[in-house]
């Protein structure tokens, strides 16, 4: 989709952080924009303050975790636009604790949100992509925890499977004139550690705090040190843009664990050389 200007795009968990960045990245290009958020007051924030550069974009409150309300939001986006060629799934928490902290109501807050929520995304959008003919575009967010695991929080299990769903679409729907790129940012200036903040009440619980050890306390302290100074929502929203306009398979924010995925590819790849030249039993 070199051409934006005109397009539409919908954008989830657009109220602030790589959302608003992404949004903004596209009103800049001429891109009519319907924002989606769970928080109502910085919705309604975000989309007066694109309006002041006269964007044309509008906003709609879901909670996303709920198929129905994600339904009536794309209802809200065709009603307001007529068309949609730009989905993003970018709205995600940080969920739960690893082992032994986990809680069933942190794993469903969690697969809601950040992978059912793509899931009906792409069903709920993608017949509305495919039927102007116009083309169009998928990019869902998953994180650069989606490719290298360090630990078993549902976070990371939903963000592998952010990462297959979007590789596996990417082939389905390229012969139907639809794009999909998966982002996989590193360390941005978001609020994802203050992910509670909008947690429905029907969740109740997520994490059992009294379990949670040591270490991941000292490793929530030092993702909230490195996301303090990390990279600007705005640079990573034109990341995005410049992906969708250029069909980049993956987008990433920074080099900076390059290696450690070159590492876990090495890894991979040494469990088929233990194998190799063996004849497996038929």
């Amino acid at each position: 989709m070199k051409d934006l200007a005109g397009k539409t795009a919908f954008v989830t968990g657009a109220a602030s952080g790589i959302g608003l960045g992404i949004a903004t990245a596209f009103a800049q290009a001429g891109v009519k924009v319907m924002l989606c958020d769970i928080e109502e007051a910085a919705l309604a924030e975000a989309v007066e303050g694109l309006k002041r550069t006269n964007a044309d974009v509008d906003g709609v409150r879901a909670d996303i975790s709920l198929k129905q309300e994600l339904k009536a939001a794309a209802d809200a986006t065709i009603a307001r636009y007529g068309k949609v060629h730009i989905l993003v799934n970018n709205a995600g928490v940080g969920g739960a604790g690893p082992y032994g902290a986990w809680t069933d109501k942190g794993w469903d807050w969690t697969i809601g949100v950040n992978l059912m929520a793509v899931v009906w995304g792409v069903e709920i959008f993608g017949p509305l992509l495919e039927q102007h003919g116009e083309g169009g575009h998928i990019v869902s967010t998953a994180s650069i925890a989606g490719l290298i695991s360090r630990d078993s929080t549902p976070y990371n299990a939903t963000k592998y499977g952010v990462v297959a769903l979007s590789e596996g679409l990417r082939f389905e729907l390229a012969p139907r004139g639809i794009g999909v790129s998966v982002l996989c940012p590193g360390f941005i200036r978001t609020r994802i550690v203050d992910s509670r903040r909008n947690l429905p009440p029907r969740f109740g619980r997520t994490i059992d705090d009294a379990s949670v050890p040591e270490r991941f306390q000292e490793f929530v302290k030092m993702i909230k040190d490195r996301i303090a100074p990390g990279i600007d929502p705005a640079y990573v929203g034109e990341l995005v843009r410049e992906g969708v306009e250029n069909d980049w398979p993956y987008i990433f924010t920074d080099t900076e664990f390059e290696p450690v995925i070159e590492a876990r590819f090495a890894t991979i790849k040494r469990g088929f050389d233990r194998i190799r030249g063996r004849e497996p039993r038929r």
